[in-house]
């Protein structure tokens, strides 16, 4: 019976010396404006951007929390809470982000809102995991600062598709080469005075020359793409319509068949050879079928359903990249109860000043 108790009180005693004293959550918060989040936050956004296909680029407008877990054995993973601005220039414009303005509130303005996960590895940036929405400010904040400014119309509405297509049939009718189709509506607004309806669009050039075309039907889009950007307003006249255009064309650019993410979780392990590989963007609605060839691709669909904008969320939800050549998942802990966040062992510290600054404006 002694040498049961003796025993007892070893194990018991084992057991104290086990649990570290004063152990932190095993994260450690950073503040929001500092360099080092900063730059975990500006390499989300410029992933985010790389792998839109639909609406516009977003910018960064405010980091709103930061948590920095260690990544056994090398690297540390940041996860993170942003607050992203559409800017005006359209997904696939080769634009610099920096040189691309910021959606105005008076221009009814789309805030989108991520969470990221960025590892930092020998002082690179690499996304782990990505998913966003976006959404356009209310009515009423636009009101108040513009009570007359048009308001973001819904993408199918009819006059908006109309107003697109009689802008495209101007561009080819003035077109000395490609014949240009409809890639995407992207921006609508219904302009009370004088009465006309604002569209932005965009187009990429066909196997067909303008001048010759006789069934649209039959033109099929370039493989190595040309896209162009347009802008139009089409105004309601007595006796009919008149359509002001103006388009920007951008280089060619290749087309390449990415697969797939299976679900909004990150990617298994992958060999080394692939971690540069960006991530295809996420499972959204159905793409069209693509035509594997030298020369064609086919036809995209056309704007959401029902929509204002080109919602974050189902053009980059679960975008997950792979992880490094350890093969060791991430997945942080949840901080025991009672834990204060901030460095491990340092009980009683004030946390880190989050959310961080207002780049532009709050909506």
């Amino acid at each position: 019976m002694k040498s049961f108790v003796l025993l007892l009180c070893l194990v018991q005693l084992w057991s104290c010396h086990s649990v570290p004293v004063g152990s932190g959550p095993g994260y450690r918060e950073p503040a929001c404006d500092d360099l080092e989040t900063e730059q975990a936050a500006l390499a989300a956004v410029d992933y985010i951007n790389q792998n839109l296909r639909h609406g516009y680029k977003h910018t960064l407008n405010q980091i709103d929390k930061v948590r920095v877990w260690q990544r056994r054995p090398f690297g540390e993973v940041y996860h993170l809470e942003l607050d992203t601005l559409e800017t005006q220039c359209y997904a696939r414009d080769p634009t610099p982000l920096a040189n691309c303005s910021v959606r105005q509130v008076f221009e009814h303005a789309v805030e989108g809102d991520c969470e990221m996960q960025v590892l930092k590895q020998d002082g690179q940036f690499s996304v782990l995991f990505a998913k966003c929405h976006s959404t356009p400010d209310s009515q009423e904040d636009v009101r108040k600062v513009c009570p007359h400014c048009p308001l973001l119309a819904l993408l199918n509405n009819t006059k908006v598709v109309h107003a697109a297509e009689a802008a495209l049939a101007a561009v080819n009718a003035q077109s000395n080469g490609s014949y240009f189709k409809l890639l995407e509506i992207s921006r609508g607004q219904l302009v009370p005075l004088p009465a006309s309806t604002y569209v932005e669009f965009a187009v990429a050039a066909t196997d067909c020359v303008a001048a010759a075309v006789t069934d649209p039907a039959t033109c099929k889009l370039l493989a190595e793409k040309k896209h162009g950007f347009c802008k139009a307003t089409l105004t309601e006249k007595l006796g009919g319509e008149e359509v002001a255009v103006t388009c920007t064309m951008f280089q060619t650019q290749p087309v390449a068949v990415q697969p797939q993410p299976d679900a909004a979780i990150p990617a298994s392990p992958a060999p080394a050879a692939d971690q540069a590989a960006p991530a295809p963007p996420a499972a959204g609605p159905p793409a069209a079928a693509l035509v594997v060839g030298p020369m064609v691709a086919g036809v995209p669909l056309g704007p959401p359903r029902h929509q204002a904008h080109y919602d974050l969320r189902h053009f980059l939800s679960g975008v997950a990249s792979v992880e490094s050549a350890s093969g060791e998942a991430f997945s942080p802990r949840k901080p025991p109860k009672g834990a204060q966040p901030g460095v491990a062992g340092s009980a009683g510290l004030v946390p880190p000043p989050c959310p961080g600054r207002i780049r532009h404006f709050k909506i």
